[in-house]
């Protein structure tokens, strides 16, 4: 058997804490060395919940350790491209959460590097590795036909924050750090488009392909925001993507697509109730329901990174995948600054 692929975690925030530790517990193919984070505290707690070995408040720490071969980046997202450009010159590999950088030039910096160092980037776009996403994903290629238009939404109901409370374990973290975090997401707009719009736009750009221009519009509500694109595909499929924070009642997330010979409508529900998107799919006179029981994204993705280093496969998203959902996310803030149509 192969030996496990040995990781580390830096950042042990909210998104490690509820996401990325729980699933590395169960996942196969991967062991967890060691932890960092800025604060000695949360790192211990996190280290002494998971029974990991080794605790580092430097992730240059990490990057020095011989005995660590890849890196997830799990900090804020105006530190993934420091900390993966850091890893990939000390010769780690990386999962890096989404979005892959906050600027579309820091991003095609990790794009070159990848490039020359030859090691893997893997974007933290778990939905990829969603079940009943990936069998949607065989089906367009298989059954579908011609892409002709699409709809897809993404939307966070204002039920959201107790269900995270009944679904998540308690997350340790210093009270300083988070009045930090929150003076950084401050800017709701320029936040919310980008955390949420790395999700939608990868799962329109896995089912459909690349997109080639967008026209988008916004409104905002106070704290609550909502934005409308019109979006071109190089198929030259048409379709409307939606990202809406907050709306009455439960979040929601979905795609439908029509196709020359067939539809097919995907409904993924929040990652935390870890069930696998229902999908229902028309070709051919019939109308199929697949059934899939693997419901947890996180720990596939992990499955799926392990393997990408252990086999030599390519990581699924890649890191020029995570240079397009940037782009995507920066054209959409073009075109509601502009009102004018952007290309890509």
């Amino acid at each position: 058997m192969n030996r496990p692929v040995r990781v580390a975690l830096i950042g042990c925030g909210r998104i490690a804490q509820v996401a990325h530790l729980p699933a590395l517990e169960k996942a196969s193919g991967i062991e967890l060395v060691a932890v960092s984070d800025p604060s000695r505290m949360v790192a211990e707690a996190v280290a002494r919940r998971y029974d990991v070995p080794t605790v580092r408040t430097d992730a240059s720490q990490v990057f020095s350790d011989p005995s660590v071969e890849a890196v997830i980046v799990a900090a804020p997202d105006r530190f993934h491209h420091e900390l993966t450009r850091g890893a990939l010159e000390a010769g780690k590999q990386v999962l890096v959460e989404k979005p892959l950088a906050s600027t579309t030039e820091e991003a095609e910096t990790l794009v070159e590097l990848v490039d020359k160092t030859g090691l893997k980037v893997q974007v933290g776009a778990m939905k990829r590795h969603d079940a009943g996403l990936q069998w949607a994903h065989h089906f367009m290629w298989d059954s579908l036909g011609e892409a002709r238009s699409f709809m897809a939404w993404y939307r966070i109901g204002d039920l959201r924050p107790g269900i995270e409370a009944t679904l998540f374990p308690r997350v340790y973290a210093e009270e300083q750090a988070r009045e930090q975090e929150a003076g950084f997401k401050a800017d709701r707009e320029r936040y919310l488009l980008a955390t949420h719009g790395a999700h939608i736009f990868d799962t329109v750009r896995y089912l459909l392909g690349d997109v080639v221009a967008i026209e988008a519009r916004h409104r905002g509500y106070g704290r609550d925001h909502a934005w409308t694109a019109l979006v071109t595909m190089a198929s030259g499929a048409v379709g409307s993507v939606a990202i809406t924070v907050d709306v009455p009642g439960l979040p929601a997330e979905g795609i439908e697509v029509f196709g020359s010979t067939g539809s097919l409508r995907v409904d993924t529900p929040f990652p935390f109730y870890r069930m696998a998107s229902a999908v229902q799919a028309y070709a051919d006179s019939q109308v199929v329901i697949p059934i899939r029981t693997d419901g947890d994204p996180y720990e596939r993705q992990l499955e799926a990174f392990a393997a990408a280093i252990r086999d030599d496969l390519a990581p699924n998203p890649d890191v020029r995948d995570g240079l397009a959902a940037v782009a995507l996310i920066h054209a959409t803030a073009e075109a509601v600054d502009s009102g004018k149509e952007v290309r890509l």
